[in-house]
């Protein structure tokens, strides 16, 4: 049976395992390669908005190869202590919008926060309830967020 953790503890390794270290702020904003042409597109006019605004807002996490989620995948595992558990977190490569290139994740929070606001605008939706940095293009209106990955 896998150990409880704090929910502080949880969200500091949910943090390290899916928002990397370009979420500092000084970091690059990560490319959008790999994306598709829509998500793209969505993220593109977000972060021109943003700018405008004054609001931080870049991709931590886009596009991610079959073998780099596998290893998220396996180490969410490590942390969890089970796979069900994890699913909390991270999906394993065949399950992961991010294989696909249809998922990012952003940051900061205060540019995720906007995003979460004014996302619909462009179909950006934040899709599950646990993770503040993932979205996803969606119809708007946005359907409603999932509690996390293990309900996707």
């Amino acid at each position: 049976m896998p150990s409880r953790r704090s929910t502080a503890a949880v969200l500091a390794t949910v943090t390290a395992l899916a928002v990397p270290a370009a979420a500092a702020a000084d970091a690059a904003p990560a490319p959008t390669g790999g994306l598709t042409p829509q998500l793209t597109a969505a993220f593109q006019n977000a972060r021109s908005h943003a700018q405008r605004e004054g609001v931080a807002l870049w991709i931590t996490s886009g596009k991610r190869s079959w073998a780099e989620q596998d290893q998220m995948w396996r180490e969410g595992i490590r942390t969890y202590g089970s796979p069900a558990v994890a699913r909390r977190w991270v999906l394993p490569p065949g399950e992961s919008s991010h294989v696909t290139g249809r998922a990012i994740d952003v940051g900061p929070l205060a540019g995720a926060q906007w995003l979460a606001r004014t996302g619909p605008r462009w179909g950006l939706c934040r899709t599950y309830a646990n993770e503040w940095w993932h979205f996803e293009v969606a119809p708007t209106p946005c359907p409603r967020m999932r509690p996390d990955a293990a309900h996707h």
